[in-house]
């Protein structure tokens, strides 16, 4: 269980941070009257989700590999990471969608029926909070091995 708590400390890190990200968005209105920027916008959290990446395999590699680990270690250790911050993003979500911005799925689907030409039907489809917690855990999941990958490369000493 020692191995496993820095994994589990970073993922409650990541999604506190996440949590603070989308406060951060929802009250500079990219969820009200800058929805359309939303999406490219949402894209600047990327190099802090990195980060949280790079420190955690880091503290890793300090306190459980004696400051040696190769790429293997730090790829296995970024993926536990991803894991566990694949299994709190429902939490997240749910916190995110209830609580920090109830409207931005109302929002979604009004820009995308009015501006996108989507029709009120496949805008409730592809924005329906269902499909949206189906698909977070999955992406966090994707986007955390392959930023696991990229930041073994940096992590690893011999």
């Amino acid at each position: 269980m020692k191995k496993i708590y820095i994994e589990i400390k970073w993922a409650f890190i990541y999604s506190i941070t996440l949590l603070a990200w989308m406060l951060l968005e929802n009250t500079l209105g990219w969820h009200q009257e800058r929805i359309a920027d939303q999406w490219w916008l949402t894209l600047l959290f990327i190099p802090f989700a990195v980060f949280i990446y790079l420190l955690a395999v880091r503290e890793k590699r300090r306190r459980v590999y004696d400051r040696k680990m190769t790429w293997p270690q730090a790829f296995l250790s970024g993926a536990i990471l991803s894991v566990f911050i694949a299994l709190l993003t429902p939490i997240s979500s749910y916190i995110i969608n209830n609580y920090i911005t109830p409207e931005l799925f109302f929002n979604a689907m009004d820009y995308s029926t009015k501006n996108v030409g989507m029709t009120q039907s496949d805008a409730n489809e592809y924005v329906l909070l269902t499909t949206y917690l189906w698909q977070s855990p999955i992406g966090a999941l994707a986007f955390g091995l392959a930023t696991a990958a990229i930041v073994a490369l940096f992590v690893r000493k011999k």
